[in-house]
C-alpha cells in the first residue's frame, strides 16, 4: 500500500524519492507517532512535502490512496465510500450514540435512504425533516440540527455531523493556481538570508543559560535582532499596456514590502531611462536620476524589473525612442548599466510565456537580460528567486 502511495505522489507531480519512502517506514517502525490516520497524515506530509505549493496536491493523493476517494485533482466531485463513513462513525461515536443510530436503522439503510432521496428530490428544501436541505432537522443537509446527520455542503454549525459530504474547494497553496499575495510571499521567501544587525536588544537564551552555568551567577547575554539581510531594488512598469496587470503588481508589491526590510522601489514606463520616480502623480516633476540610483545603492542589491516589455522596439534600441520624452541615450544602454551594476537581476513578465514569441520588444529585452526573464506566475516567480540566489 505504501509503494502505491509513493507512485501516486509521483504521478501527481510531487518529487517523492525512495529515500523518503524508507524514512517514512523507519519512522513507523520506530513508532514515533500514535497509530491514528491523523498522525500518519502529518508524518507522511512532513516526510514527502518540501514545498508549500504542493500541500494541496498531497492532500488529494492522501485522500485517494488511504480514504478511497476517487479524485481527478480538483476537477470533479469526490464520492465518499460507505466503508469510510462506517469507520468514521466507529471512531468518533460513543457506544450510546451508536445504539441510538441502530434504533433508526443500519448504516446501509441510512445510505440507501440518502440515495433514494437524492434521486427523488427535484427542488431545494429548507427547514424540513426529510429531504436534503438547509435549516431543518433532516439527517441530510446543512445549517440545521440532527444528532447523527450527514452534512452535505455548507459550514458546520453544531459540530454534530457524522460525516461531511462536500465538493472539493481548492485553497491558496497550490503551485498551479494564479498568484495571490500569500503565494507571492511563499515564493519570495527563497530570497531570505538572515543576519543579526543593529543594537543588542534581544535576549540570547542559549548564551545566557551557558554563561550562567559556567560562572555560577546570572549572566544575561543580549544579541541583535535577526533580520532578512537581502536588499532588493524593485522597478515597476506602470501605465499603458500594464493597466490589465495592476492588481497583480499590487499583490507583488504588497508581498515584497512585507518580506523585505531593505526594499527600494521605483516606477518606469515601458523601458528604464535616465529617470525614474516614486509617485505616479508627480512623475514629471519629481524624478530620481538613474545615476543617483546607481551610485546610492550598492552592488549587493538584487534587481527585479516587473513589466510586460511590450512597446515599440525603437523605445529600447534608439535615442529619442521614448513615447514620453526625448531620451538622449537608448533604453538598452540603461539596461546594460543597471545589470552590470547589479549582477543579480531578473525581469518578471505578467504576459503569458507562450505569447512572448509574438513581440519583437520582448525578444530584445530577453536578450538584454541574458534570458533572465520569467513569467509572473508562481512557478516563474520561484525560478526568478532561484536565479537571484545564485552565486556570482
Amino acid at each position: 500500500m505504501f509503494l502505491n502511495f509513493l507512485d501516486e505522489l509521483r504521478t501527481a507531480g510531487i518529487p517523492a524519492s525512495l529515500k523518503e519512502h524508507l524514512l517514512l517506514l523507519e519512522a513507523l517502525d520506530a513508532e514515533v507517532i500514535d497509530r491514528t490516520p491523523e498522525d500518519f497524515y502529518y508524518l507522511s506530509r512532513a516526510v514527502y512535502v518540501k514545498d508549500e505549493g504542493l500541500l494541496d496536491k498531497f492532500d488529494q493523493v492522501f485522500a485517494k490512496v488511504f480514504r478511497g476517494i476517487a479524485t481527478s485533482f480538483g476537477t470533479e466531485n469526490a464520492d465518499i465510500p460507505e466503508e469510510w463513513l462506517k469507520a468514521v462513525a466507529a471512531k468518533y461515536l460513543s457506544p450510546e450514540e451508536m445504539e441510538k443510530i441502530k434504533a433508526l436503522g443500519s448504516w446501509d439503510e441510512i445510505m440507501e435512504t440518502l440515495k433514494k432521496r437524492i434521486d427523488e428530490q427535484k427542488e431545494r428544501h429548507q427547514g424540513g425533516n426529510k429531504w436534503v436541505g438547509t435549516g431543518g432537522t433532516s439527517p441530510y443537509g446543512n445549517s440545521g440540527y440532527n444528532p447523527e446527520g450527514v452534512r452535505i455542503g455548507g459550514e458546520s454549525t453544531h459540530k454534530r455531523a457524522l460525516k461531511v459530504w462536500d465538493q472539493r474547494d481548492f485553497k491558496n497553496l497550490d503551485s498551479t493556481r494564479e498568484l495571490g499575495t500569500r503565494n507571492i510571499k511563499v515564493a519570495l521567501r527563497r530570497l531570505r538570508k538572515f543576519a543579526r544587525e543593529g543594537a543588542a536588544d534581544e535576549l540570547d537564551i542559549d548564551a545566557t543559560i551557558d554563561g550562567t552555568a559556567r560562572q555560577g551567577w546570572l549572566d544575561v547575554v543580549m544579541r541583535a535582532e535577526r533580520r532578512n539581510a537581502v536588499k532588493l531594488l524593485l522597478f515597476l512598469d506602470v501605465g499603458g499596456s500594464m493597466d490589465p496587470w495592476v492588481k497583480l503588481c499590487e499583490e507583488l508589491f504588497s508581498a515584497a514590502t512585507s518580506e523585505f526590510k531593505n526594499l527600494e522601489f521605483f516606477y518606469f514606463h515601458n523601458c528604464p531611462y535616465e529617470g525614474v520616480w516614486k509617485d505616479n502623480h508627480r512623475r514629471f516633476t519629481e524624478r530620481t536620476p538613474m545615476w543617483d540610483v546607481l551610485h546610492k545603492f550598492g552592488h549587493d542589491y538584487k534587481l527585479v524589473f516587473v513589466g510586460d516589455a511590450s512597446m515599440s522596439p525603437y523605445e529600447i534600441t534608439h535615442p529619442g525612442g521614448s513615447v514620453e520624452h526625448f531620451n538622449e541615450e537608448s533604453g538598452a544602454v540603461w539596461l546594460h548599466r543597471l545589470t552590470n551594476t547589479y549582477p543579480a537581476a531578473v525581469w518578471l513578465n505578467p504576459v503569458p510565456k507562450e505569447q512572448w514569441g509574438y513581440s519583437q520588444s520582448v525578444k530584445i529585452i530577453r536578450e538584454l537580460m541574458t534570458d533572465r526573464m520569467y513569467p509572473l506566475t508562481l512557478a516563474g516567480l520561484d525560478e526568478g528567486m532561484r536565479e537571484l540566489t545564485r552565486k556570482r
